[in-house]
């Protein structure tokens, strides 16, 4: 489920980066607000099991931060 909603908001902020990339810019930092406290405290795990429950956060953070630039850059090459 977690998973659907990542991918979901990477859709939609793509496509709100194609039409308005300022406020992408703050949609942008929402959606990796909580994904930064879960990553935080994932990485208060002991040990290894820390770094482990940290990556799926980091890699979501990740995604969404790709799908923003890239609906920005896809936006500055379009003939508007």
């Amino acid at each position: 489920m977690l998973i659907a909603a990542i991918i979901a908001f990477c859709i939609l902020l793509f496509l709100v980066a194609i039409l308005f990339p300022r406020m992408s810019r703050k949609m942008e930092r929402g959606g990796d607000a909580p994904l930064g406290v879960g990553q935080r405290a994932a990485s208060e795990a002991p040990g290894p099991f820390g770094r482990w429950l940290q990556k799926p956060f980091g890699k979501s953070r990740k995604a969404v931060h790709k799908s923003g630039s890239a609906g920005r850059r896809t936006r500055s090459k379009l003939p508007l």
